[in-house]
């Protein structure tokens, strides 16, 4: 992976994780649409390490006082006695799903659910959820309103992120706004979801990627990760000032837009659906031709 291939990827990671158009389908189609070839669900979750920091950073006051609110909550023996003591403890429970569904569905999310197809379908069947969510909401609860119950179903909206395309931010923006949930508030809440289950999957795939044969350089790696820290950071800021005064209609209509236009590039093979095939010569006979044989991530 060159360094040029690292700073655009690392862009597109950065801008799409938080808004609500889907981070790993902007990082299937790049590479499709220069040329290069998938750098994997692996090296897109360790460069998510670099969004992760932008929201920890970003979200420092409210995260100290989370985890001093849940501390403190269990050392009173009143683990729910406050707001942000009960928030510490929907993020937790609200990471289970996406983390059962991660590791049973791991293979597939690897491999099958990154075909194009996939990524065409579910961004345009999770931008008319969210346009009907969107046009039903009340707007009108906050965080300070959040039950159990309320933790618990966005953390089940979450999960569905693992299909390449949906969104995290969108599937759990969705999940709030469908509780009623005023929208900055939903994405608020959005981001500090976020962190347990992208820190968990980046460390995890860290330790595969750095395993595995054939991966990124080292460089590569902090270049991208450190691009999308500094994009993650500007895009967190700028979608909570936009959702403050609108709707999430223009995501609905980027996200079914991208979706149709992929859908027929794929129709006139202009796209593949899976990337990564490339030709290698593999010795023959002695005396004869190599013969190319046809390998896939």
């Amino acid at each position: 992976m060159s360094l040029l291939e690292a700073i655009v990827l690392g862009l597109v990671q950065g801008l799409t994780e938080f808004l609500p158009i889907s981070s790993t389908a902007h990082l299937r189609i790049a590479p499709e649409l220069f040329g290069w070839r998938d750098p994997g669900a692996a090296y897109s979750a360790v460069i998510q390490l670099g969004t992760v920091a932008a929201v920890l950073i970003y979200f420092r006051k409210d995260i100290v006082s989370l985890v001093a609110a849940f501390f403190r909550g269990l050392a009173r023996r009143e683990p729910f006695g406050t707001l942000e003591a009960r928030l510490a403890w929907f993020v937790l429970v609200g990471t289970l799903p996406v983390g059962i569904a991660g590791l049973t569905l791991k293979k597939f999310i690897e491999n099958e659910f990154r075909s194009l197809y996939v990524i065409s379908g579910s961004l345009i069947v999770l931008a008319l959820i969210l346009l009907v969510v969107e046009k039903r909401a009340s707007h009108q609860r906050t965080l300070a309103d959040m039950r159990w119950k309320d933790g618990i179903l966005i953390g089940m909206w979450q999960a569905l992120a693992l299909i390449p395309g949906a969104s995290r931010s969108g599937t759990t923006l969705t999940g709030g706004l469908s509780l009623g949930l005023k929208r900055e508030d939903a994405a608020r809440y959005s981001f500090l979801l976020s962190i347990p289950a992208t820190t968990l999957a980046g460390v995890f795939e860290l330790k595969h990627l750095l395993e595995a044969e054939t991966r990124p350089s080292a460089m590569a790696l902090w270049v991208g990760t450190l691009v999308a820290f500094a994009s993650g950071m500007a895009a967190i800021a700028w979608l909570l000032r936009f959702l403050r005064t609108r709707t999430t209609l223009v995501f609905v209509v980027y996200r079914v837009a991208l979706g149709v236009l992929l859908l027929v590039l794929l129709q006139t093979g202009k796209l593949s659906p899976m990337s990564g095939a490339e030709n290698v010569e593999v010795p023959g006979e002695p005396g004869t031709p190599p013969v190319e044989k046809q390998i896939t991530d």
